[in-house]
């Protein structure tokens, strides 16, 4: 039996959720879901050997799951032995935080519809002439850094996600495709014969980032569908199935696949549904192999004119629309956060992770300054290059971004999806968190304010905190930070700089220059890195899905003046400063809750 450790109690405070100090039959495992790499099968069988297990419920996307058992004494005896035991997830070993619970609210987890106009046709070709079409692949493929590529009909040019009409391929669609081009006509999926195909092979664990395009897929994945106003629907899609998209869900969600080696799909077997109360439940986690799709398009030769003007490319060629520079509302606020912080970083997630290996010293310093054996938790943890400096503290991540937080997950950390406004962990139970790089994408000083109130809320009484942000003063006592530093080589390498001049409320902030307004937006441009640049926590060259693209994307940030953040920091009655510093272009405190 295991032993329970000195921090048994489980330190996240999840939603809807109302744990008990009493033994119940019913018990919620933190660590042990399927959002974090827990196979159904897995945890199953590792319930079960504690007695008869009525029901296990595993929402699909969360860290964590239910169980149910017969008796109290089998709930009891899982909770004395699982309770700090440690759980091997997809390689990587999570630790298992175990409550009772008295009910739950079924309601929270409901399934989603499907985007309006999104139509799944199973077993759409057979196995042979599956077979058929994959030799397809077999000839001239080009590799790109996320998978395999082959066109016919025109090139797909992955700078602008368009063709070249002007430069046709010679000997237009394979005729093998005849077939399934000839299905769709029939039944209605397609109006007019496509002339342009792209064929994508994946290995496991490869993915693409998300985007709006015509797609029809003959593949065994998850894709993931996200509408504007942020909400996401995950939709399987079987092997040898056609994916057909029309309306909303082709012109306004977009839609891509998460990198990672496993996806969330129904139960195939018979033994383990039996005892699931719903079909939610019914749920587990699948290996991923390698995958090939097929997209047919009809290339447009006349401008777009649909009725989704804020996502159609001809109808806002050269446009960027945003809200005011001062959000008048929270809605304001959010949107505005949403578009320019949020979805950028779920974009650029790979090409960001890219450049930041290095960690800052200031911030190793301070790490390395805490007592061994410390709970601390890094707020806005990106790729997680913090969360392994100090092998003698406990560290966790969150991010609000899912697939910075999968690349913590590939790289054996743990961490989770979190809005730094709202972080799932009980009150006072931190020795130390770090924000670096987060506070200053918070679009009004009340959001700014309350992220750091959050900060104060998880520490324990004498429990410190590490924030940075950008500074206003990139020159200081004289001397220039780095980031306008590099302002030469950078431009010598086209390194982001704002090309375009954008007619908009939001000043565009140009690169490697001096800031000339406090809220504004900075472009990201992907073009390829150096090799020899220096890493800053500022915006850099990228690499994008294609080595040719050209892609921008633009981040909303406050910079703060000097004084600014103390000045925040001394509105929190709790709060004590400890120091106050400058470093490379950031102003920094670290913070003390008091006794």
């Amino acid at each position: 039996m295991c032993s329970l450790p000195e921090k048994s109690q489980n330190i996240f405070l999840l939603p809807s959720i109302i744990t008990l100090s009493i033994i119940f039959q019913s018990l919620v495992i933190a660590n042990g879901g399927l959002g974090n790499g827990v196979s159904r099968e897995r945890l199953l069988d590792m319930l079960k050997g504690f007695g008869s297990v009525l029901s296990l419920l595993m929402p699909p996307n969360k860290p964590y799951a239910f169980v149910r058992y017969d008796s109290f004494e089998d709930a009891k005896m899982a909770f004395l032995t699982l309770n700090g035991c440690k759980l091997q997830a997809e390689g990587q070993p999570v630790t298992l935080y175990v409550n009772f619970v008295d009910k739950v609210d079924f309601k929270e987890h409901s399934t989603q519809s499907l985007p309006p106009g999104l139509l799944v046709v199973e077993d759409f070709v057979s196995l042979e002439y599956e077979q058929e079409l994959l030799q397809l692949m077999a000839l001239n493929t080009k590799s790109l850094k996320h998978r395999k590529v082959k066109h016919y009909g025109y090139e797909f040019c992955y700078d602008n996600n368009n063709v070249d009409l002007n430069a046709p391929l010679p000997g237009g669609l394979p005729i093998i495709c005849d077939d399934v081009i000839d299905e769709c006509m029939k039944n209605g999926y397609l109006k007019s014969k496509p002339d342009q195909l792209t064929i994508n092979q994946y290995e496991p664990g490869q993915g693409i980032p998300p985007h709006i395009d015509t797609h029809s897929a003959f593949e065994d994945i998850v894709m993931d569908f996200k509408h504007p106003d942020g909400q996401n629907v995950s939709v399987l899609l079987p092997q040898r199935s056609l994916l057909v998209m029309k309306g909303e869900s082709r012109y306004l969600w977009s839609h891509g696949i998460t990198p990672r080696k496993s996806d969330v799909v129904p139960v195939i077997n018979a033994d383990a549904a039996q005892i699931v109360s719903s079909d939610l439940g019914n749920l587990t986690l699948n290996k991923r192999e390698t995958r090939t799709s097929f997209t047919f398009r009809k290339v447009r030769q006349t401008p777009c004119n649909c009725v989704y003007p804020s996502v159609c490319d001809s109808q806002s060629a050269g446009k960027l629309n945003v809200p005011p520079s001062v959000p008048q509302s929270e809605v304001d606020a959010s949107r505005l956060e949403q578009d320019f912080v949020h979805k950028v970083y779920e974009e650029i997630a790979g090409h960001f992770s890219s450049t930041r290996h290095s960690p800052w010293p200031k911030v190793v310093e301070f790490l390395k300054s805490l007592s061994s054996g410390a709970l601390v938790v890094d707020i806005g943890c990106g790729n997680g290059k913090y969360l392994g400096v100090n092998k003698d503290l406990y560290m966790i991540g969150c991010d609000r971004s899912r697939n910075l937080v999968e690349i913590c997950r590939e790289r054996q950390f743990q961490a989770f999806v979190s809005d730094a406004l709202s972080i799932p962990i009980r009150d006072g139970i931190c020795d130390a968190c770090i924000s670096i790089a987060v506070i200053h994408h918070f679009s009004t000083k009340e959001r700014r304010l309350a992220a750091i109130k959050e900060l104060m809320r998880i520490l324990k009484p004498g429990g410190k905190a590490l924030i940075y942000v950008w500074a206003l003063e990139q020159e200081y006592n004289n001397k220039k930070s780095k980031y306008l530093k590099e302002n030469k080589a950078q431009l010598n390498t086209s390194e982001d700089t704002a090309e375009e001049p954008f007619q908009a409320e939001l000043t565009v902030h140009t690169n490697r220059t001096s800031f000339l307004s406090k809220d504004l937006l900075v472009p990201w441009h992907l073009k390829g890195i150096s090799k020899n640049s220096r890493e800053t926590d500022k915006p850099r060259v990228e690499s994008d899905i294609e080595p040719q693209s050209s892609a921008v994307f633009h981040r909303y940030y406050h910079v703060f003046s000097k004084g600014e953040l103390e000045e925040l920091c001394t509105k929190i009655e709790c709060v004590q400063i400890l120091s106050s510093y400058y470093d490379q272009g950031n102003w920094c405190v670290i913070i003390g809750k008091l006794l």
